[in-house]
């Protein structure tokens, strides 16, 4: 089996976190740059577990899709490159270094351009909030970051997480918005 054809078969998974723990070793393998997320301390009060097992909650909320999958697996992968010490720990540009790893990793594993590229988007745009203008230019990309979004903070701290659960009601009132307007269109 060739490592895209195990990575998939773990990814779309009916117990994804499952799989992965069971087969850590072999994912470490092809991905050794996980290793790295594995115990590392977010030590920021926004945050209640290490960047690896926040990393399996936000999957474990997925839904079954191998993109979203594979955008979360990645999406905090650059936080033990890219931190900032002090008495809280932050992560300025985590984003970005996340989304170099992961076009690394993803043309080692022998992806196309074009797919590594739309990985690398949802990957360093999982912190940037989604504007009006970006539902509306392109739904469908602004969806899958969404539920990457959608994962992601609710594997974060919920005792921290007001503004962020904020965020992710506006959005779903933004895509209803949307969609309606879709299927006014629609009937016309």
């Amino acid at each position: 089996m060739s490592s895209k054809e195990f990575l998939n078969n773990i990814l779309i998974s009916d117990n994804v976190v499952y799989e992965i723990r069971a087969n850590l070793q072999d994912l470490t393998l092809i991905i050794p740059e996980i290793s790295d997320m594995i115990g590392f301390e977010h030590k920021h009060p926004h945050h209640n577990l290490d960047v690896w097992e926040h990393t399996l909650y936000a999957l474990s909320l997925s839904t079954n899709n191998f993109d979203i999958r594979l955008a979360l697996l990645l999406h905090d992968i650059g936080k033990p490159h890219s931190f900032q010490e002090g008495e809280v720990r932050h992560f300025k540009g985590h984003p970005e270094m996340s989304a170099h790893i992961t076009k690394q990793i993803l043309k080692r594993l022998d992806y196309n351009e074009q797919y590594i590229d739309f990985i690398c988007e949802i990957v360093n745009r999982h912190d940037t909030p989604l504007t009006k203008e970006d539902i509306f230019s392109n739904t469908s990309l602004s969806k899958i970051i969404f539920e990457v979004q959608k994962c992601d903070v609710f594997a974060h701290n919920p005792t921290k997480n007001k503004k962020r659960l904020e965020y992710i009601e506006n959005m779903r009132m933004l895509f209803n918005e949307k969609d309606i307007l879709n299927d006014s269109v629609s009937t016309m």
